[in-house]
């Protein structure tokens, strides 16, 4: 039977309104996508968010997000100090709040007791791939578990985090039957709705992204996509199966993945016949249909991710995906292409490579973000590197200590002499051979390069947004 996205009846909404008010929600994994959800739902719902991070948890129940995602006051205005869903653990709470109704409101914790009253799961945990590109589902296979132990009768799991089509029926399901003992599609049901958060993007918040939901069964479909429906402003759209929700959030960010390629290869073509391609990209966008893409490094919890997952299905089916693996490949070079085009602009200028001192602006996987999931600007500096260069890697948004755990980088939040790694300082700030901006940060913008410029100083634009102060850019 055909799940349709069809306008509810006055008996459905009336039954609709009535088992949403029994509606008490858990989202499990409080990062950038579980928390803004957390919140949202927390207009509308008693909502618990689970995360196994305490320095986290502290945070946000002290009402700040480090992400900055969900700024301070949205978010203080929705923590509640004592957990909003009644029925939860603690005899004192029974005791208190015996005859009383759960109240709106997020309640952050790394207890698991306090989830035993939820009725709804959404579990946003993420979904990476390890160093040789295959995904790792360890987070998901865990998350799974966690909720197994506290799944009840009539309760629904909702995934978020991107998977192969399949993966939910086939990896997530098993686990949660294994640690409930429970049925599914008897004592419980999933659903899957792919999350859509475009980290630093204050203008598409999640209430403003329309959102796909599916679910088990029919029936379960349409108390997913009401749930969503209570908060989404942009609306819904509810897909017939699981695997057609899984497919159609992998193919979302597998389109814009070689669409990036297929513009980073023009960039190097037109590179080759000296020829600037943001020119010949403006020209060409000018044409109604010429879809508006530009070259760049391809990095992130998504769009550099997503593709593999899909690729993977693919090929354990015995189909070899070409087109999907090769834009995957092109992005992938692009951090060692952008390091071999800043050493070939030294050496035109006579600028000594080995000890040169390279500024390099920024280390997060996009603009005015705090977010270095899977950044490509370590491609970038690993080969920089390579010529024994000595690299000054500036990142106001970036965490230093985050940045050094996941990747062994140093990186600086101010600059200043004390940040260079070699001497030799001139006025306030030390003067560098190379300057590559990698990110278009809005402070960097704002920079004056000149007093940061050695002689024969270079400037390499990987974002193109320094007009005439580069020397040149991707």
């Amino acid at each position: 039977m055909d799940i349709k996205n069809n306008t509810a009846s006055a008996a459905h909404t009336q039954d609709n309104s009535s088992s949403q008010a029994d509606t008490k929600i858990a989202i499990i994994g409080l990062g950038y996508v579980g928390l803004p959800l957390a919140r949202l739902f927390a207009t509308k719902f008693p909502v618990v968010g689970f995360d196994i991070n305490q320095p986290r948890v502290d945070a946000l129940q002290a009402g700040h997000d480090d992400t900055l995602e969900v700024e301070d006051d949205l978010l203080q205005a929705v923590i509640k100090t004592q957990n909003p869903v009644k029925g939860a653990c603690t005899e004192l709470d029974r005791s208190e709040s015996e005859h009383s109704r759960s109240e709106n409101g997020l309640f952050c914790t790394t207890n698991l007791k306090d989830l035993e009253a939820c009725n709804y799961y959404i579990i946003t945990v993420p979904t990476p791939v390890d160093k040789n590109n295959s995904p790792v589902l360890v987070p998901l296979q865990k998350a799974s578990e966690t909720v197994g132990k506290v799944l009840k009768k009539g309760d629904i799991v909702i995934y978020e985090s991107t998977v192969y089509p399949g993966a939910t029926e086939e990896e997530c399901i098993p686990i949660l039957e294994q640690a409930s003992g429970l049925v599914f599609n008897q004592d419980f049901y999933v659903g899957y709705s792919p999350e859509r958060i475009n980290p630093g993007d204050k203008e598409h918040t999640v209430e403003k992204i329309l959102k796909v939901t599916s679910g088990s069964t029919p029936e379960i479909g349409e108390k997913v996509n009401d749930l969503y429906k209570a908060v989404i402003t942009a609306g819904t759209h509810l897909a017939p199966t699981i695997k057609v929700a899984e497919a159609a959030k992998v193919i979302e960010n597998s389109q814009r993945d070689i669409n990036i390629a297929f513009v980073n290869e023009l960039a190097k073509i037109f590179n080759i016949l000296d020829i600037d391609t943001q020119a010949v990209l403006e020209a060409a966008g000018t044409k109604w249909n010429f879809l508006p893409f530009k070259p760049g490094l391809v990095g992130g919890h998504c769009i550099g991710v997503d593709p593999y997952y899909l690729a993977q299905k693919a090929q354990e089916r015995g189909y070899h995906p070409e087109i999907i693996l090769a834009g995957r490949r092109m992005n992938d070079s692009m951090g060692q292409y952008v390091a071999s085009e800043v050493i070939k602009l030294m050496l035109k200028n006579d600028i000594k490579i080995k000890n040169a001192n390279i500024l390099v602006l920024g280390i997060t996987f996009k603009e005015n973000c705090p977010d270095v999931r899977n950044t490509k600007v370590v491609d970038v500096i690993k080969h920089l590197e390579e010529y024994e260069t000595n690299l000054t890697i500036y990142d106001p948004w970036a965490n230093p200590q985050e940045v050094k755990h996941e990747y062994g980088v140093t990186s600086h939040v101010t600059l200043s002499p004390s940040t260079s790694l070699r001497a030799g300082s001139v006025g306030s700030h030390h003067k560098y051979d190379a300057i590559v901006l990698t990110v278009a940060h809005q402070q960097f913008l704002e920079l004056d390069l000149d007093q940061l410029k050695a002689d024969k100083a270079v400037v390499y634009d990987v974002k193109g947004v320094l007009g005439n102060k580069a020397e040149a850019k991707l």
